[in-house]
Parts: structure tokens; sequence; C-alpha cells
């Protein structure tokens, strides 16, 4: 394998973006001829190795005016074209829309097409439209790739069984980061403001926290995400009577700095892809408490009692009993983040890539 090609919708910050832009540079660094196929450009994208081809597969302006199907068949064909030209060893397509669409442009290219299922299959996965293009589809795929076992064990064993479980790669900015010798009292958590991130939980949680530990406070990071989140949290905040103590610190471009301040890490999610916020919280050594969220990330990583503890899913009681139990017993604590950190071990960079390239060139020969 020489040639490899990614594609997906674009490289604006999120999680699959920030995942293929690291393979993708890693892969570029390796020698191989790297090409990323996206739909569109944003504003804000991750950074990438000037040796890597960048291709705009979208829309056209000529295109805006077009109806909804044509538009569908139009970005097929658009990436068809793509590959026709290019001639990629094989290509890896990343998110539920662009899965379906490189299965359709490969047919007639005979491009070996690896997909990646990046969000919880349950309510994503399994309308009426989506099985029927997973039944026509699927079977297409070289192989894919899934972040849980939870993910795999949704899908039929054809794809199964031509498919690798491998972990989100963390950035090294977040492996050994120091400590401060005198820790501030407070719970930390750092996601963006959305909705199944369930944040007005952790806030409801940390209430029950502050009222048996009133000198501790909590500290969310991340930006809004213009689904009325932040506003919901404002509010609670507010009707609580909460604004000394619980704080929305927007988002930060120095997390590293600011999250192994706190004393616990708290994750609240109602469900996820893979949880990076969470991964890069362990690898900076923080003693983390988490819903057992489906598909099934956080217990991927999480070992309760051991290296961290998993609640259930909206239970606000059970998450402050847990963060409590860290505030008070600092032993445990501090024995909880120094074995959530050696999760890097198996999730930085270097070891994500290799388990990429190796699966990869396995499927082409």
């Amino acid at each position: 394998m020489k040639k490899i090609a990614f594609h997906l919708n674009s490289l604006g910050q999120g999680g699959a973006e920030r995942v293929v832009s690291n393979l993708a540079n890693q892969f570029a660094k390796g020698g191989y001829e790297v090409y990323i196929a996206t739909e569109w450009f944003d504003e804000n994208e991750f950074t990438l190795d000037p040796r890597i081809h960048r291709v705009h597969v979208g829309l056209r302006e000529e295109d805006a005016k077009k109806g909804r199907v044509t538009k569908f068949l139009l970005r097929v064909k658009y990436l068809r074209e793509f590959l026709e030209s290019t001639r990629p060893d094989v290509l890896v397509a990343f998110a539920h829309r662009a899965n379906y669409r490189a299965l359709m442009a490969q047919k007639s290219t005979g491009t070996p097409t690896v997909i990646s299922v990046r969000i919880n299959p349950v309510g994503n996965y399994d309308a009426l439209s989506d099985k029927i293009q997973i039944k026509w589809l699927f079977p297409r795929a070289a192989g894919c790739v899934f972040q849980t076992e939870e993910q795999k064990e949704f899908f039929k064993p054809y794809l199964q069984d031509n498919s690798r479980i491998i972990l989100n790669p963390i950035n090294a900015k977040y492996h050994n980061v120091p400590h401060p010798q005198f820790k501030e009292k407070s719970v930390v958590h750092h996601a963006r403001l959305v909705d199944f991130k369930n944040q007005l939980m952790l806030c409801d949680a940390f209430l029950k926290v502050h009222e048996k530990h009133p000198d501790y406070i909590l500290r969310i990071y991340g930006g809004g995400s213009e689904d009325g989140t932040k506003e919901k949290l404002e509010k609670k905040i507010a009707d609580n009577n909460a604004e000394e103590f619980m704080f929305l610190m927007g988002p930060c471009n120095h997390i590293d700095a600011e999250i192994p301040k706190g004393e616990v890490y708290a994750y609240s999610s109602d469900y996820e892809g893979f949880p990076n916020s969470l991964l890069e919280a362990m690898a900076m050594g923080m003693p983390v408490v988490s819903t057992d969220c489906p598909p099934g990330g956080p217990r991927t990583v999480i070992r309760d009692g051991e290296n961290g503890f998993l609640v259930p899913v909206g239970d606000a009681d059970a998450l402050a009993d847990r963060i409590c139990r860290l505030i008070e017993d600092k032993d445990m604590a501090k024995r909880f983040g120094e074995e959530a950190a050696r999760v890097y071990d198996i999730a930085n960079s270097e070891a994500v890539f290799e388990q990429w390239r190796e699966y990869l060139e396995g499927l082409v020969k």
C-alpha cells in the first residue's frame, strides 16, 4: 500500500476530524501518498502536513439550486471521479453519511473501502433509510473500524468478521502534564456544551456534592453548540444561586494546564461515539468518574474501582456519591489518577497509527 485516501465531511474541530488529521499526518510522515477528500472547508480546521493532498469533492457553486436527490447523486459522482483520477490503494471513510457515499462511489472503481463507525449505532444507524442502505451497501466494505465492542455487535457478522476495534489517539500534550503541589478544591469537566453530554445532570450532581463539601467548586470548560444547552446551564446555575461555585469557563486552548488543577474529573454523557475528553483527562492523570454510556466508550478504558468509577447514565445521585468518595479519599484519588494515565500506553498517536497501518496493509494485501 503506497497511496491512501480519507473521506469525511470536513476537517473542522470535531472528534472524527481530529482522528483523520492525526492519521493522515502520520501516514504522510511514514512516506505514504495521502489524500483527504472532503465535502467542504471550515474556517477552523486541524493542521495538515504540507505533503497531504486536500481535495474538494462536495457540491459546486453551480449545484446550489439543484434538488435534494440531485445533490446527493452529485456528491457520489464527484467522489467517484476523485477515485477514478487518483486511484488510491484504499479509501477510508469516516462517519455516517460519508460511509454511504464512499461505498456507492467505489462500486465502479473497485477501490477497497474501509468504513468507520464513530457514534452510537442505536438512534443513528437504525432508521428505515439506514437499514436499507446498510443492507445494500455495507457488504461492499473491505472492512470496518469500530471504537467499542458494543458498536461492533450492533452490525451483522459479515461486517464484524473484517473489522477492528481501535481507540482514538491521544495527543502527546496530555501525557505527563505537571500537577500543582496544592490542588484547587474543584471538580472539572471539558467538552462541548451539547444536550447528549448532559452537563445539566453534572450540575445536579454537583449541587449534591456542594451540600456535603461547600468549599468545592465546579468548572465546566467548553464552547456552546447552539442547541440551547449553554442557556439551560446558565439558567440552572442562576435558579440555584450557584454563581459562586459553578462556573461555565467557555472554550480553552490550554486545557492541559487547567484540568490538572482540579481534584476530580467528571463526565456525564448519555451516549458518545468515543469520549475524547475522557481519554485526555485520564492521560493527564486525573481520577475520573464517568457515566457508563453507550456504546461502551468509558467502559472500554475504565475498570470500575481500579482506575476510575463508572455510574449509570442519568444518575445524578451515583455521580455525586462517587465524586464525594474521591474528594474524601485522597489516596484513592491519587491511585486512580496514576492508573488512569496508563491509557496513554495503548492510545498514544504512534500506537494507534500502527494499528491502523497494520490493519489497512493487511486488507490491501
